[in-house]
C-alpha cells in the first residue's frame, strides 16, 4: 500500500510540473522534493509515470521548469556525493534523482536548442581551488553531474564496501577517500576481491545507466557531423579532471573479465536466483566501449590526415591532433603485465564461449546476451594495446577467441538484424590475420564439440575457418555480399602458413572458385573478378609455401582443373559477354546448390534462421572497400613485414596494358587495382555495394562490360603456378591410375603426398599480407554500431526508444 501511495505522490508531482504555466522557483523545496524525497520508485516506475509526451510538453511550454528540475536533481546528486550518503534516505534520494535524469536526458539531447544546457554554468559551483564567486570559474552543470556520479561510484556502504573500523562514528570523508583502495573486483592492478554485495551492484548499475545516458548525446548527432568532434561528456569524464578515472576504469574492466555466469556449476542455478552481477557487467562493458570511443576517432583522423607514403620515423614526428587525453584509452594502452593479459584474455574467452556450452540437461546453464559488446571490447584491446595483441597471438589461446567468433558468424548469417555482429567478427579476424602468428596457430587440430550447422570434418582450426566462411558465402543473406572481399582477404593472409587443409575445406575453396569464376558473375559487376584473384592467390600461396602437407588441396585442384582452364580461356569478345549476361541469376552459379553438397552437421546444432518479422535493428554507417580497409605489407625472408608504398598515379590505377614479365605476386597484388575503386572516395552503403556487386540489372544501367575491360584483368590472372602444377601432375596421376587400375582416391592422395615439385614451379612469389589500418570509414562505422547496440540492448527500461535519434535509423526486419 505504501508503495502505491508513493507512486501516486510521484505521479501527482509530475502532473503539477506539466500543468504549471508559471516558473516554479528553485527555492521551493516543498515542490521539488516530491520528485525524490517523498517517493520510493524503481526506474521502471519512473519511465511509466513520466510519459515522453509530458517531458516534451514541459520542454516546449515551461522550459524554465525543466531546467530547474535538472538543476535541482544534479544538486541533490552533488550533495549526496559530498556527504557520502550516510543515511538510507539520502541513498534513496540519490537513486531517485539518477532515475529521473536517466529518463529526462534523452529529451534534452534530442532538441538542438537544449543540447548546450548542461554545459552552461551552475551559479556558485566553482571548480576546485577557484573562487566560487567568480562566474568565469563556475563549473558547467554537466561537469558537476559527471563528478558526482564518479564520486558516488566509490561511496562506502552505498556502492563499495566500507573500510571503516567498527565503533568509529560518522561516515568516511569523501574528499580524502582514496578510491584506488575501493576497486570493485580483483584483477588488473588490484589483488583484493571484495565480498559480493548485491545491493552495491544494483546501485552501481543505476549510476552506470545514468552515466551511459549522459554519454548518449552522440546518438542525437547526425552521421554527417564532423567525426573529429569529441563527445564532450566522454572527453571530460575520461580526463584528468576526474580523480576516479583510474580506479573506475580498472573496476569496470575487472568486473567484466572476472564475471563467471556459470556460478557454482549447479544446473538451473540461474532460474533459482537472480544474478545482479550480470546487470552490472552489461552496463560496465557498455560504458567501457563507449568511453574508449573518443580516441578511436581521433586516432583514425590523425592517420587519415598523414601522408600514407611517409616513413615510420616521419610519422612519429608528425604533430598529433590537439585534444583532451582520454585516460581510459591511456590506461588500456599501458597494461603490460603478462598476468594482467592472461586475466583479461581468459575472462573474455570464458564469456564469449558461454553460448557454446553444451550440457545433457537442456537450458541448464545461463546464456549471456552481451557477446557483441565483448567483441567490441576485444577489438579495442587489440587496437589500442599492441602488446596485448602479441600476447593473444603468441600461444594457442587465440583459438579460444576464434572459435566463439566463428560460431557467432555462422549462427547469425541468415539474420538481417545481426548484420553488425557479422561485421565486427570479420573485422576482428581481419585484424588478427595481418599477423603471421595467427596463421601459424590455425594449424592446431580442432577437436571441440561445438553446436554449428556445418559439415563434420577431421582437421584443424584453419579448416573450421574455411568451412564457416564458405557457409556464410553460400547460405548467408544478401546483405553480407559486400563482406566477401574481407572474408577472402582473411584466408589469403593466413594461406602461406596452412600446413594441411582437410578434404572438406579444400573442396569448399574449389567450390567458391567455381562459383565466382562463372562468366555471368564476372561480367555483372566491375569488382567481382577481385574474388577470383583472391582465391587464386590462396592457391598460389599454399602451392608455393606449403605444398608438402596439402595433398588434399592439390587433389581437389586436379579434379577441378577444368575451372582453371575455363578461366584461362575466358571469352572476352562482345557477343560472348552479352550471352553470359543473358543468363543472369540472383546468386553466383553453383552457390545455390551448396546445401545439397553438405554432409551431416555437427551434433547439437540448429540451422541458422532469419530474424523474426518485426525485429528491431539499427542502420549502420557505410564502411570502406578492402583497399581502404587494409594496407599491403610484404613478408621478408627473416619473417618481418615491410609496408608497400601505395600507388597514387592514376596512370598506374587505370592502365590496362599487360606486362609480359609480370610475376604471380604482381598479378595477385593487382586484386584491388584496375577497377576504378581505388580512386573513389565514396564509402558505399551495404545495399548500394550489394547492388553494385550482385545485381546485373541495376549495375548494367550505369555500366556495361567491354572486351577491353575483360582483357585488362584477365591478362593479369595469376594462373602460371597452378597451370604448371597441372601440367606436371595430371599426366602422372592419369598414368598411375591406368597402370595400377586405381579407383580409390586414398591411393592417389598417398602418391601426391610423397610427390614433389621442387625445381618445377616458378620462383616463389613474395608473401603479401593485407593488414587492417585505422581509417575514418571504420571509425564512423564503429560509432554507429556501438550506439545502435546500446540503443537496442537497453530495453528494461527502454531509455532511448521513441526519441528522435539521428545517428542511425531504427528499422524493422
Amino acid at each position: 500500500m505504501g508503495n502505491t501511495d508513493s507512486k501516486l505522490r510521484f505521479r501527482k508531482a509530475v502532473i503539477q510540473l506539466t500543468t504549471k504555466t508559471q516558473p516554479v522557483e528553485a527555492t521551493d523545496d516543498a515542490f521539488w522534493d516530491q520528485f525524490w524525497a517523498d517517493s520510493t520508485t524503481t526506474i521502471q516506475d519512473v519511465f511509466a509515470l513520466v510519459p515522453a509526451a509530458e517531458i516534451r510538453a514541459v520542454r516546449e511550454e515551461s522550459p524554465s521548469n525543466l531546467a530547474t528540475l535538472c538543476y535541482k536533481a544534479v544538486e541533490k546528486l552533488v550533495q549526496g556525493a559530498e556527504s557520502g550518503c550516510p543515511s538510507e534516505k539520502e541513498r534513496q534520494i540519490v537513486l531517485n534523482c539518477a532515475r529521473l535524469l536517466t529518463r529526462v536526458l534523452p529529451y534534452i539531447f534530442e532538441d538542438p536548442d537544449w543540447r548546450g544546457f548542461f554545459w552552461s554554468t551552475l551559479p556558485g559551483a566553482g571548480r576546485a581551488g577557484e573562487d566560487e564567486g567568480d562566474d568565469e570559474g563556475a563549473r558547467p552543470l554537466a561537469e558537476s553531474l559527471l563528478m558526482a556520479i564518479a564520486d558516488l561510484l566509490f561511496c562506502p556502504d552505498f556502492t563499495v564496501q566500507s573500510h571503516k573500523k567498527a565503533g568509529l562514528d560518522g561516515p568516511e570523508d569523501m574528499q580524502s577517500l582514496d578510491s584506488c583502495e575501493y576497486i570493485w573486483e580483483a584483477g588488473v592492478g588490484f589483488a583484493h576481491s571484495p565480498p559480493l554485495n548485491y545491493i552495491h551492484d544494483l546501485n552501481r548499475t543505476e549510476l552506470l545507466k545514468l552515466l551511459l545516458t549522459c554519454f548518449s548525446e552522440a546518438m542525437y548527432l547526425s552521421p554527417s557531423t564532423d567525426i573529429n568532434t569529441p563527445n564532450p561528456w566522454v572527453a571530460f569524464f575520461c580526463s584528468a579532471d576526474n580523480r576516479h578515472a583510474l580506479p573506475l576504469f580498472t573496476s569496470l574492466l575487472n568486473v567484466v573479465c572476472a564475471y563467471d555466469p556459470v556460478g557454482f556449476g549447479l544446473p538451473y542455478n540461474h532460474l533459482l536466483f537472480s544474478d545482479q552481477r550480470e546487470q552490472l557487467v552489461e552496463q560496465a562493458v557498455q560504458v567501457l566501449m563507449v568511453a574508449l570511443e573518443h580516441d578511436l576517432v581521433v586516432a583514425a583522423a590523425a592517420q587519415q590526415a598523414l601522408d600514407p607514403t611517409a616513413a615510420s620515423s616521419e610519422l612519429e614526428e608528425q604533430e598529433q591532433p590537439v585534444g583532451p587525453d582520454n585516460l581510459f584509452v591511456n590506461y588500456l594502452s599501458r597494461i603490460h603485465r603478462e598476468e594482467d593479459f592472461h586475466f583479461i584474455l581468459k575472462g573474455l574467452a570464458r564469456l564469449l564461449s558461454n553460448p557454446l556450452l553444451q550440457t545433457y540437461l537442456p537450458n541448464s546453464t545461463k546464456k549471456i546476451q552481451f557477446h557483441q559488446e565483448l567483441l567490441v571490447l576485444f577489438w579495442k584491446l587489440c587496437d589500442f594495446n599492441k602488446k596485448f595483441l602479441f600476447f593473444v597471438l603468441k600461444s594457442s589461446d587465440v583459438l579460444e577467441i576464434l572459435v566463439p567468433i566463428l560460431f557467432y558468424l555462422n549462427d547469425s548469417r541468415a539474420d538481417q538484424s545481426r548484420v553488425g555482429l557479422l561485421h565486427i567478427g570479420v573485422f576482428i579476424l581481419l585484424l588478427l590475420s595481418g599477423e603471421r602468428n595467427f596463421g601459424v596457430r590455425l594449424n592446431k587440430p580442432f577437436s571441440l564439440r561445438v553446436p554449428m550447422d556445418i559439415p563434420v570434418f577431421t582437421g584443424t582450426h584453419a579448416d573450421l575457418l574455411v568451412v564457416v566462411f564458405h557457409k556464410i558465402v553460400t547460405s548467408g543473406h544478401q546483405r553480407l555480399q559486400p563482406l566477401f572481399d574481407c572474408l577472402l582477404t582473411i584466408i589469403v593472409n593466413v594461406s602461406p602458413y596452412l600446413k594441411s587443409l582437410c578434404m572438406v575445406a579444400a573442396n569448399k575453396l574449389l567450390h567458391l572458385l567455381e562459383a565466382f569464376s562463372g562468366s555471368w558473375f564476372l561480367y555483372s559487376s566491375t569488382q567481382n573478378h577481385h574474388l577470383v584473384f583472391f582465391l587464386l592467390e590462396v592457391f598460389n600461396n599454399i602451392i608455393q609455401y606449403q605444398f608438402d602437407g596439402n595433398c588434399n588441396l592439390v587433389y581437389a585442384i586436379i579434379r577441378k582443373r577444368n575451372v582453371f582452364h575455363q578461366l584461362a580461356n575466358l571469352p572476352s569478345d562482345y557477343v560472348s559477354i552479352q550471352k553470359a549476361l543473358q543468363r543472369k541469376k540472383r546468386t553466383p552459379a553453383g552457390l545455390s546448390h551448396a546445401c545439397s553438397m553438405e554432409s551431416i552437421p555437427m551434433e547439437g546444432s540448429c540451422p541458422a534462421v532469419p530474424a523474426e518479422p518485426g525485429t528491431l535493428k539499427t542502420s549502420l554507417a557505410a564502411y570502406p572497400g578492402i583497399e581502404k580497409l587494409t594496407e599491403k605489407a610484404q613478408v621478408s625472408e627473416d619473417g618481418t613485414m615491410v609496408a608497400l608504398q601505395k600507388r597514387h598515379s592514376s596512370q598506374e590505377r587505370h592502365s590496362s596494358q599487360p606486362q609480359a614479365d609480370q610475376s604471380a605476386a604482381a598479378g595477385a597484388s593487382d586484386t584491388e587495382s584496375h577497377s576504378g575503386r581505388d580512386s573513389e572516395d565514396v564509402f558505399y552503403s551495404r545495399p548500394e555495394a550489394s547492388r553494385r556487386r550482385m545485381s546485373s540489372t541495376s549495375s548494367s544501367v550505369y555500366w556495361v562490360p567491354t572486351p577491353e575491360w575483360v582483357l585488362s584483368w584477365k591478362s593479369k590472372l595469376p594462373l602460371q603456378t597452378i597451370m604448371r602444377l597441372l601440367q606436371v601432375l595430371v599426366p602422372q596421376v592419369e598414368k598411375i591410375c591406368i597402370d595400377k587400375g586405381l579407383t580409390d582416391e586414398s591411393e592417389i592422395l598417398k602418391f601426391l603426398q610423397h610427390g614433389t615439385l621442387v625445381g618445377l614451379l616458378p620462383v616463389p612469389h613474395p608473401i603479401l599480407i593485407r593488414k587492417y589500418q585505422a581509417n575514418m570509414g571504420t571509425a564512423m562505422w564503429f560509432r554507429t554500431y556501438m550506439w545502435g547496440l546500446v540503443y537496442l540492448r537497453n530495453v528494461d527500461p527502454p531509455i532511448w526508444y521513441d526519441t528522435d535519434v539521428r545517428l542511425f535509423e531504427i528499422q524493422r526486419v
